[in-house]
């Protein structure tokens, strides 16, 4: 999940910030907390042209541009900026003099590697899969598919991680897709005690793995 192009970076006067490449995708904030999907069509020096994937529930008016915040996942966590927007298009809007509103999860999770069942709920025509992941983290997930997730697409999740067990659930993006068909999702909401739960069933699998490493160093005599 974590295999990506470097961002680039712009100097600001508040310090470096980072862009995403073109084709990357990327969310545009409304004031009313309403996010649209897009993607970056263009890049030039500081600025960016997006280009909408979905139609927003209300037209862009030029009045409230300057409101939006563009939001968009690299390494470093989720990164939030707010700049000079001009709509050249209905569905192109070109931000320049972008600065840095915030950035969330700069904690790195750990990242394990864990096969288990994944039900996943879209609002488009697939409905409802089941799935499961390849790798786990406190951040987001890598899932097996199904391929039809297209990337900037948002989803819930249902992730078990006990038999018998209540689900995880939560509700996350498709930032990246493979050529095996993995989609890999970030984490847009997840309860604090869903949360709670995944960062101990991540330290449960860590402390296991580092048991049966000891056990087996320990039964080989050398």
């Amino acid at each position: 999940m974590k295999l990506r192009r470097p961002s680039a970076k712009v100097s600001q006067d508040r310090g470096e910030i980072e862009l995403p490449e073109r084709t990357d995708p990327v969310t545009i904030v409304r004031p009313s907390g309403e996010r649209v999907q897009a993607r970056v069509a263009e890049r030039d020096g500081g600025g960016l042209l997006v280009a909408l994937m979905f139609r927003a529930e209300r037209p862009f008016t030029p009045g409230s541009l300057d409101q939006l915040v563009l939001e968009f996942t690299n390494d470093r966590g989720r990164i939030r900026l707010q700049g000079t927007v001009t709509l050249e298009d209905r569905e192109l809007l070109r931000f320049r003099e972008l600065h840095s509103v915030e950035l969330i999860q700069q904690r790195e999770y750990v990242r394990i590697q864990s096969t288990r069942p994944v039900l996943v709920l879209t609002g488009g025509q697939g409905g409802t899969v089941q799935t499961y992941s390849v790798d786990i983290s406190g951040g987001g997930m890598l899932l097996a598919g199904p391929s039809t997730l297209k990337v900037g697409e948002q989803v819930e999740f249902r992730l078990t991680t006990a038999k018998g067990g209540p689900p995880i659930a939560g509700v996350g993006t498709v930032v990246r897709a493979d050529l095996q068909g993995r989609r890999a999702i970030c984490f847009d909401e997840i309860g604090e005690g869903e949360h709670r739960r995944l960062v101990r069933f991540i330290f449960d699998c860590q402390r296991a793995e580092r048991r049966r490493g000891l056990e087996s160093g320990g039964g080989s005599g050398r």
